[in-house]
């Protein structure tokens, strides 16, 4: 069994403090580790460092890399270009096929919080042994807490099989990212299931399924298969990849295919996708408040915020729901409830070409 990692993105809803160079999954947001060391410990519990991949770009490697001393240089994937998830997953899935034909991946974000490890290990060992017997698209779907138009959804179908305590469900449909109404409705059918991004399945599989529904993408992975290992690697994967359609493995497959499986993730799952997010998981005073990486905090009268200010001293007086966040060149205040909208300020900063800032 393999482990592919997926260290892209930006991370923008944490700004100001993730940015370009050191985005979300590469900082110490959810605890004193770094998102990316929390993942890779935590798999590291079912798969050895040499069988984890992880893929990313030119421009965290090296911080990626230090941060991973345990995993081999050559399971470090760096794409050229980002081009979604379906190419991600793609490459990777070459690479584990080289090593095993028949190998399971386990496909898990960068950037996710798991509050209980031990079961979070069980539903992965059951999703691969689920992927193995049945030859399908094994996803793992979150029971809702809650109405959120920033999740995929999976439409549950009937049980398939019982794989240790754990069900195997059919998955009738997936969803990507509806507005409210549509939202609320899937939550009170109760068969609808947050999509965390988490998968399992056979390399050859995922492949065969891409070769299926995005043939194009596929005959690029197959010229780039053709080149590794060899002395025109180098070239040939920048020369393709770029021209590779950026489209999620969601979209481009999931979507389509038939042989969509489902396991239930019941074990504190938190997408950590904005300041708000992050509010929930975290600790909180007397107050409702949050205080992060010792931050020094005065509060009269004042609760339920979010204080990351590691260098001075905040003193709130009479507030309430507030996302504080001071870094050395910058400051966010935002009211609770309204950090997605973080994105906003970070698309403000390119136009206005405030590269300083990003």
């Amino acid at each position: 069994m393999y482990a592919v990692i997926m260290a892209g993105g930006r991370g923008v809803r944490f700004w100001p403090r993730s940015r370009e160079k050191k985005p979300k999954h590469l900082l110490d947001i959810v605890s004193e580790k770094t998102i990316i060391r929390e993942t890779v410990d935590r798999i590291k519990q079912r798969i050895p460092a040499d069988n984890i991949l992880v893929v990313t770009g030119k421009k965290h490697a090296r911080d990626l890399i230090r941060q991973l001393p345990e995993i081999p240089l050559s399971n470090i994937l760096i794409e050229p270009v980002g081009r979604n998830t379906a190419a991600c997953i793609g490459l990777a899935a070459l690479h584990v096929r080289r090593k095993a034909p028949e190998g399971i991946m386990v496909v898990l974000p960068s950037d996710h919080a798991i509050a209980d490890s031990r079961k979070f290990i069980d539903v992965i060992g059951a999703a691969a042994q689920t992927a193995s017997e049945e030859n399908g698209l094994v996803t793992i779907g979150i029971t809702p807490a809650s109405v959120q138009t920033g999740f995929g959804y999976i439409e549950r179908a009937g049980l398939l099989k019982q794989v240790g305590q754990a069900e195997v469900f059919r998955v009738k449909s997936i969803r990507e990212k509806p507005d409210f109404q549509t939202a609320s409705a899937f939550v009170q059918s109760g068969n609808f299931y947050w999509n965390s991004g988490m998968f399992v399945w056979k390399a050859s599989v995922i492949l065969r399924e891409i070769n299926r529904w995005l043939p194009d993408l596929y005959a690029g992975l197959m010229k780039i298969d053709a080149a590794l290992g060899c002395p025109e690697e180098a070239a040939v994967l920048p020369r393709v990849y770029k021209k590779l359609a950026s489209i999620s493995i969601d979209y481009g497959v999931m979507e389509k295919a038939d042989n969509v499986l489902m396991l239930n993730g019941d074990f504190g799952w938190s997408d950590v996708g904005s300041w708000d997010a992050l509010w929930e998981i975290s600790a909180k005073d007397r107050s409702g408040n949050v205080v992060l990486n010792n931050s020094r905090v005065i509060a009269e009268n004042s609760e339920g915020s979010l204080i990351y200010n590691p260098r001075k001293l905040t003193a709130l007086v009479g507030v309430k729901d507030l996302i504080i966040v001071e870094t050395k060149d910058a400051l966010l205040i935002c009211k609770k409830g309204r950090s997605q909208d973080v994105k906003g300020v970070v698309e403000k900063l390119e136009e206005q070409k405030l590269k300083g800032y990003l």
